[in-house]
């Protein structure tokens, strides 16, 4: 009985799709394939901002390729073992070794959401109040610290680059760089689920009378650009202004004028940068979020183009809010688009979000099944 009930679950989960047909290993061998010819081409180096971009996708697309591939084979292999099996003690070693494949692809399940090109990047996070006054301003700084107390939890370098304070409390707006290495993706790949509306439902502290205030914030994600070659910007396309950085109140904490800001003019993006003490750094720094932001742009036009061709309906804008934070009357913390929620909402403030993303990432990971299973 035994050896009959292991053969119809190692099929079962030789044929299950969320093992296989999700991943689409022969499209990343495609890509290596091309990249890889790529890097063969003549005067492949003589961009070697680009070159080093390619070679690290490369290799990161290679140890896809492999670890996969060592999984299929050893599944392929214990399918085959089992159905020569005519012992239960044999067939309870094959049951053993199949269920030690199936969490160790349960494990590394999460790479399915990290294919991405942008995926292992840094991430630029910024952050803007929206509706709900001076409450929607002091959220615009609890989401940045959160974000904050989460990067330090999972070992990524946090660098500010700009912030605009409200005129009584909180900020208008806050924008940081999130960059290093963890297990299973880089700051974008993380972060990416994040974009979109915060909503905030509690007591306010800055009303006289005790009534529920709801506060709104836009929260948008960018990976950053890995060299010029991805996004052109030409000197005539920006206005650059110098001013002196300021401190809490307005107060100028500088002599010299450092801060910098940007102005796109064909999009009428502005990036401004006071978080440096040298003018050269506050203007690379504000460069590379101007070019965050024109690439996130150019992807959200092929995306717009994509569903287009799909007949898929889009989106206006820049989307409906996708998480509430609840302080009173209850205190919970629900992800709209997934309906993961938890009670704890301190642990969540205080930057504990990895559920959260997780719980994003196994999101789409079954939408990516779904999609396969009705091309099926």
């Amino acid at each position: 009985m035994l050896v009959n009930c292991a053969k119809r679950w190692m099929r079962c989960r030789r044929g299950s799709a969320t093992f296989w047909s999700v991943f689409d290993l022969p499209a990343i061998e495609a890509e290596a394939a091309r990249l890889e010819l790529a890097s063969t081409a003549g005067g492949f180096w003589d961009d070697a901002e680009r070159a080093r971009s390619v070679m690290k996708r490369l290799a990161s697309r290679q140890r896809t390729i492999e670890v996969w591939r060592r999984l299929e084979s050893r599944l392929s292999e214990a399918v085959e073992l089992l159905e020569l099996a005519d012992d239960a003690e044999l067939a309870a070693d094959l049951f053993a070794e199949a269920a030690e494949i199936e969490e160790e692809v349960r494990r590394r399940s999460f790479e399915l959401a990290f294919s991405g090109p942008y995926d292992e990047r840094p991430a630029v996070i910024a952050i803007y109040a929206g509706a709900g006054g001076i409450d929607s301003q002091d959220w615009t700084e609890m989401l940045l610290r959160m974000y904050q107390r989460w990067a330090e939890r999972v070992g990524f370098d946090v660098d500010l680059v700009d912030l605009v304070e409200g005129e009584e409390a909180g900020l208008k707006s806050a924008t940081l760089e999130v960059r290093g290495s963890a297990d299973g993706g880089g700051a974008y790949g993380w972060l990416r689920s994040e974009h979109g509306v915060h909503r905030l439902v509690r007591i306010s502290p800055f009303d006289q009378n005790p009534a529920r205030h709801t506060s709104f914030a836009r929260v948008e994600i960018m990976p950053e650009t890995e060299g010029a070659a991805e996004v052109e910007i030409a000197d005539d396309d920006i206005k650059l202004d110098v001013y002196r950085a300021s401190g809490n109140g307005g107060q100028n904490v500088q002599k010299n004028s450092t801060a910098v800001r940007i102005t796109h003019l064909p999009t009428g993006f502005v990036v401004s940068c006071q978080n440096e003490r040298s003018l050269r750094r506050n203007r690379e720094s504000a460069m590379r979020v101007l070019e965050a932001r024109l690439l996130m742009l150019a992807e959200q036009k092929r995306e717009e183009e994509r569903l287009a061709i799909r007949g898929e309906h889009i989106e206006a804008g820049w989307g409906n809010q996708i998480r509430s934070y609840v302080l009173q009357p209850y205190r919970m913390v629900k992800d709209l688009r997934t309906q993961y929620e938890t009670s704890d909402a301190d642990r969540v403030l205080d930057g504990d979000i990895d559920e959260f993303l997780r719980a994003s990432l196994r999101h789409q990971i079954g939408q990516e099944a779904s999609r396969e299973g009705a091309v099926a």
